[in-house]
């Protein structure tokens, strides 16, 4: 392994461990997250309330030393509040803009279907470009912004579905379920004294593994990880797959063999490993092609979920040797 995967290897690592100390439970949905981080990518979260879905996106700020901001998605929410606007300034006689919270590392867009479309769309253009237009003028977003979308999956009464072109902005979708019985003791157990997550993420116990800079520089380091043209191509198949399947409508367009490439590349990484294997590529697909798949009405009446379908379409393609 060279000696730029080792680094990688290391801050892998040390992350996860930091991260640990404040997300219970949690470990696979951590890997997904640092997956879209590494990547460059973003990343759509499902949970319903009380799982950390903020404590996580704020835990992995600190730990990688980035800037974090939270916005609260509403039905009155105006583009502006996101990306920001020009305020005359009357001491300057100019105007002066003022940056909204899209300026900044990770962003959490908190329950991002409570706003229409118009608001919603006000990110794409910074998912897409790392970049911001307003009145006429574009500003350049940090290199490493990285968007974490949340939707409670229980509760969809009055607000608006993301589109999908929108949702195929994001790398993946990761569903974050409670921990276990055992887990969630521990975390009652913890409430009740000063090792709550909370006050362990305030304390300053979780120290910093890296700055906004180095992560730049370590994320640079993936194309290190070796993916075979056999993978590749496997990939591929995959994704075409998914456009040709029975109970399928709409299938995984060409950025979902991009993502899914990307993805299995970092995942092989966290595993430790300087190459990809068909094993990383399985375990990423439910993620990165599941919400960019629509069902047939009708399969979707008989009970057919969308992971089935995925693992039909992977058992039914030869693994390459």
């Amino acid at each position: 392994m060279s000696q730029k995967l080792e680094v990688l290897k290391k801050v892998l690592n040390r992350t996860r461990r930091e991260v640990a100390r404040v997300i219970i439970g949690q470990d696979a949905v951590v890997d997904m997250a640092l997956v879209a981080i590494f990547s460059g990518q973003h990343a759509l979260i499902e949970g319903v309330p009380g799982v950390a879905k903020t404590l996580l996106v704020r835990t992995l700020a600190h730990v990688l030393g980035c800037e974090f901001a939270r916005i609260q998605f509403t039905p009155d929410l105006m583009p502006a509040d996101i990306t920001g606007t020009n305020v005359f300034n009357l001491k300057e006689n100019a105007f002066a803009l003022v940056k909204g919270p899209v300026f900044t590392t990770f962003l959490l867009a908190d329950e991002i279907n409570r706003a229409p479309a118009k608001t919603q769309s006000a990110l794409l253009q910074a998912m897409q470009e790392r970049a911001v237009t307003i009145d006429r003028q574009t500003h350049d977003l940090n290199p490493n912004f990285t968007v974490f979308a949340t939707q409670n999956p229980v509760e969809y009464q009055g607000t608006y579905p993301l589109p999908e072109a929108q949702k195929d902005r994001f790398m993946l979708k990761i569903n974050m379920e409670p921990p276990d019985r055992d887990q969630e003791v521990d975390l009652a157990r913890r409430m009740l004294g000063t090792s709550a997550p909370e006050a362990v993420l305030e304390s300053g116990e979780v120290k910093p593994v890296l700055g906004v800079d180095v992560l730049t520089k370590v994320k640079s380091y993936l194309p290190e990880v070796l993916v075979s043209e056999e993978l590749t191509a496997y990939i591929v198949d995959i994704v075409r797959r998914s456009r040709r399947h029975p109970s399928v409508m709409v299938g995984a367009g060409p950025r979902a063999s991009q993502a899914l490439l990307l993805a299995s590349r970092t995942l092989a990484a966290i595993r430790e490993r300087d190459f990809v294997t068909p094993d990383d590529i399985k375990a990423m697909a439910p993620a990165v092609m599941g919400h960019r798949l629509i069902l047939q009405p009708e399969f979707e009446v008989e009970g057919l979920g969308i992971d089935e379908v995925i693992q039909e379409i992977l058992q039914a393609l030869p693994v390459p040797r």
